[in-house]
């Protein structure tokens, strides 16, 4: 299959805003595409590649826009996955060297418009509006089956490119269930103001404390139990305690959604830092990590508040309260999230307080009769924060001045905008970094540096951080029209990739809701 086709349909679904057209462009390129390139053609069209993150960082791919462009298009898309496959196995010493080498061959073998796909491929900035979402529904037109069993199916593969495999084979995507060391993307929430909110959208609703922890999703069968993160990366290693705890649990095969924290001694909650530094460990043996652990900053502990499989029986599309119930024969009163029930606000309110004083952010409400919706952000699920915070992308960071001087401070703050891809800028803060902070940034920032000016690094959309504010108030400066007052950078979030950020919707219903 020719790379050109590719490149076409993705420069014609980014010159159009409309959905349905955007559809219409990748479906008559996927039917186009022979099955077996699928695992190559649809990383392409959403923004990756099949191998992953290659190793090649920002100023490597700059010094390389001046390769000569080929005349005509000749590369195959089977040529760029190959490519990709060597670069990716390419490290050592004099692997920079080697890597730049074989991109510039590479890139000789490119037109001018095939060079700019496949740097801004590279640099993670291929924003064609081509979100999955879409691309979803493009495999269903193709294949003609129905946009919700796509949807479904590439929830529980983790990946839509089987799933493409699949229907335009004519396979069955009934395949595609819920097992165990398959981990499927986390259900996310949405937001609601307060707990009244919360119960007038989903009436008697489940209250469980919102902790700031590390989000894992835990499998088990028999003896073997495995850890995944928020982005499913295989975390056991790392947290051999969390490991202990589930194999100790009676069901023979179990999958658990959960989260896990560093506590203090008295039971309050760690910096969310201290509870990252878990997760990078190299392995610890099990008999000496809790000693080693306990000695430098506490134990990590598990608390789980969903299970969606059990002995062989997926649970994902029964109700939140079925769940629950099985989740309670599992697990030990001291690894179950703390949870209320109810439809009174008051009990809400003081149960939400009684979060707060136990130091965590807020409480999660959950309808009562929800399904699990893997991969999705539904209103099934709101978050409730008593300080007001959101997940933000860094897009840029200005150099610092004074005391700052040589370093990345002023940070450049994006909400994601799924309906047109990409992020809307929302203002700058260089507040709450500290010095760690500031020597942490400035290197990654330049490792995933995509362009610069004289005061300013833009890098690959990909760094998450928690921002606290005080307001949010209109502004013509910024696309979006709005802008965060008192900004400050509460954490970095390195267990969140870009798509779980916050988005500008998000963000206009908090400013609506303060200003009604």
């Amino acid at each position: 299959m020719r790379f050109a086709d590719v490149v076409s349909t993705s420069a014609a679904v980014a010159s159009t805003s409309g959905r349905l057209e955007k559809i219409r462009h990748l479906a008559d390129l996927i039917r186009r595409t022979p099955p077996d390139r699928f695992a190559t053609v649809i990383p392409f069209l959403s923004g990756s590649t099949r191998q992953g993150r290659i190793g090649i960082g920002g100023s490597t791919l700059h010094a390389l826009r001046d390769v000569p462009p080929a005349d005509a298009p000749t590369l195959d898309v089977a040529d760029l996955d190959a490519a990709f496959d060597r670069l990716a196995a390419t490290s050592g010493p004099g692997s920079a060297a080697s890597r730049d080498t074989q991109l510039r061959q590479l890139l000789s073998c490119a037109t001018r418009d095939e060079q700019d796909f496949l740097v801004r491929l590279l640099f993670g900035e291929l924003r064609q509006g081509a979100l999955e979402g879409v691309l979803a529904d493009a495999v269903a037109r193709a294949a003609g089956v129905p946009a919700a069993d796509v949807r479904r199916a590439a929830m529980l593969a983790g990946d839509l490119a089987p799933v493409a495999y699949a229907a335009m084979t004519g396979a069955s995507l009934s395949q595609f269930v819920l097992q165990p060391f398959q981990p499927v993307q986390p259900m996310l929430a949405d937001s609601a103001s307060d707990v009244a909110d919360a119960i007038g959208e989903l009436g008697e609703a489940a209250f469980e404390y919102k902790l700031d922890g590390a989000r894992i999703q835990v499998h088990k069968v028999d003896e073997e139990v495995r850890v995944y993160s928020r982005t499913l990366r295989d975390v056991s290693a790392a947290v051999p305690e969390v490991v202990t705890i589930v194999r100790a649990m009676p069901a023979r095969s179990i999958v658990l959604d959960g989260e896990a924290i560093a506590l203090r001694p008295d039971g309050r909650p760690q910096p969310f830092q201290i509870t990252m530094k878990h997760f990078g460990r190299k392995r610890v043996p099990e008999d000496l990590a809790l000693s080693e652990r306990e000695r430098v900053e506490g134990p990590l502990t598990p608390f789980f508040f969903d299970a969606l499989y059990l002995d062989g029986a997926p649970l994902v599309d029964e109700p939140l309260a079925q769940r629950i119930a099985v989740l309670n024969t599992q697990a030990v009163s001291a690894n179950l999230v703390p949870r209320i029930v109810t439809s009174n606000a008051d009990a809400a309110a003081e149960f939400a307080a009684r979060a707060l004083a136990a130091g965590h952010e807020g409480v999660m409400a959950k309808a009562v009769g929800g399904r699990y919706a893997a991969g999705r952000r539904g209103a099934a699920w709101l978050k409730v924060k008593q300080a007001r915070t959101l997940d933000l992308v860094i897009l840029a960071a200005e150099w610092g001045s004074g005391r700052r001087r040589g370093t990345l401070s002023n940070l450049h703050l994006g909400a994601r905008d799924p309906d047109r891809g990409g992020f809307v800028m929302l203002g700058k803060t260089f507040k709450g970094l500290t010095d760690e902070m500031l020597a942490w940034q400035t290197k990654k920032f330049l490792e995933i540096e995509i362009a610069r000016d004289a005061y300013t690094v833009y890098v690959k959309p990909e760094i998450v951080a928690e921002i606290a504010f005080n307001e949010i108030q209109a502004s013509p400066q910024y696309p979006g029209g709005l802008a965060l007052r008192f900004a400050r950078v509460k954490s970095y979030r390195n267990d969140k990739i870009a798509a779980d950020a916050d988005t500008i919707a998000t963000v206009r219903g908090i400013y609506e809701s303060l200003t009604r």
